[in-house]
């Protein structure tokens, strides 16, 4: 008696754009869920904004009194440490992708029949609402530092926290793509980060640097995003003008101050930039 074996015929779903959507919205709704569900990570993140602001911030006041027509320096800090709080959490999202290697779940997403754009896209989306959503709660706190509740101020600046986390998160998947341990990430992530941090002007005002240092934080990305934020919160204060001249210069390039408009542009453009780069080692990726 002869067995003839069946052919069992296995049917992959050709890839579409409704597939790509789907996925993109699979990879948000992950990403918020390990955010909503981790607990010690939303507090954990929030203790070092909230240090550098209210004990480091306040210290340092005590070094620079403000008097009639002054700022307070944690009002100054306030637009940096939104920035600084954005950019780790990013940055966080960002690492899940290791972690995701490490555990082989990554694996199983790249072997579905969607384009690895997709995937970036809703991890860039995801990490970019996290962090924007920890930002928030920063947001929160701004009358404890002087800066007033207008909702045009804080709306604008929900605003340049989703695009610059954004830009974030699309750089640290950039990074996570070809990197296999935890360990490396965060090294490389605190080798990237940490520079250009202080040299964003988050921290201190950018008038009256030695040349060299000036340099850098015009070559340094993350200023133009700190500086559109901390412009929108002194264009709603009322300051000295020799007063707001040291604390709030602007960029300048030459003699030319940049408009927050360009600013914002260049926010934009690096975050696109920096998403089709992560796209592409993402598509190198094993």
């Amino acid at each position: 008696m002869t067995m003839t074996a069946e052919v069992v015929r296995v049917r992959v779903p050709e890839r579409t754009i409704r597939h790509d959507v789907r996925a993109v919205k699979i990879v948000l709704h992950r990403e918020l869920l390990r955010f909503v569900s981790d607990r010690t990570r939303i507090l954990s993140s929030l203790v070092q904004p909230v240090l550098w602001l209210l004990v480091l911030g306040t210290g340092l006041s005590a070094l620079v009194p403000s008097g009639p027509g002054g700022v307070d320096l944690r009002t100054f800090m306030f637009p940096g440490i939104l920035a600084m709080t954005v950019m780790f959490t990013a940055m966080f999202s960002a690492a899940s992708i290791v972690w995701d290697r490490e555990f082989g779940f990554l694996r199983e997403m790249l072997v579905a029949p969607v384009s690895r754009a997709s995937i970036v896209v809703g991890k860039c989306l995801g990490g970019a609402l996290v962090a924007t959503a920890q930002g928030v709660v920063i947001l929160a706190m701004a009358g404890l530092v002087g800066v007033p509740y207008s909702p045009s101020l804080l709306l604008s600046l929900v605003a340049m926290m989703l695009l610059g986390s954004f830009a974030i998160t699309a750089f640290g998947v950039a990074l996570a793509a070809g990197i296999k341990n935890m360990q490396s990430f965060f090294g490389l992530m605190q080798m990237a980060m940490m520079p250009m941090l202080f040299l964003s002007g988050a921290l201190f005002p950018l008038s009256s640097l030695p040349a060299w240092l000036g340099l850098l934080t015009r070559i340094n990305p993350l200023t133009y995003a700190v500086d559109p934020m901390r412009q929108l919160v002194f264009a709603h204060l009322r300051v000295d003008p020799r007063v707001e001249a040291a604390f709030n210069p602007g960029v300048t390039w030459g003699d030319w101050r940049v408009p927050v408009g360009v600013e914002v542009v260049m926010v934009v453009v690096m975050a696109f930039a920096l998403l089709g780069l992560a796209i592409l080692r993402f598509r190198r990726t094993e």
